[in-house]
């Protein structure tokens, strides 16, 4: 319905986790089905409007001695999954 692509579901996985292996992936993406494909937009929508969560858990709050981190872990994911919706419905009504 909302016509996603397959080639996009690894980067939603992955950008939570890396963000280096998040632009890998978008990089074969944009590689393999070039630049002007759907499949390449919403990935480069998908890489703009999300963070590396985990990333950012483990290095900054890590660099301050926080240890708490249940609350930001699930803000984070929750900001993330936002993202990923909204990217999607900007790419559909843009390009769908």
């Amino acid at each position: 319905k909302f016509n996603i692509p397959a080639d996009t579901l690894p980067l939603m996985i992955v950008r939570s986790l890396s963000g280096s292996g998040a632009l890998g992936i978008f990089s074969d993406i944009a590689n393999n089905l070039g630049p002007d494909s759907y499949a390449t937009k919403l990935s480069a929508i998908m890489v703009g409007s999300s963070e590396t969560t985990f990333y950012v858990l483990a290095v900054y709050f890590g660099a301050i001695g926080i240890k708490k981190i249940k609350y930001a872990l699930v803000v984070g994911l929750l900001a993330d999954l936002v993202g990923i919706i909204a990217a999607i419905s900007v790419c559909h009504c843009m390009f769908g």
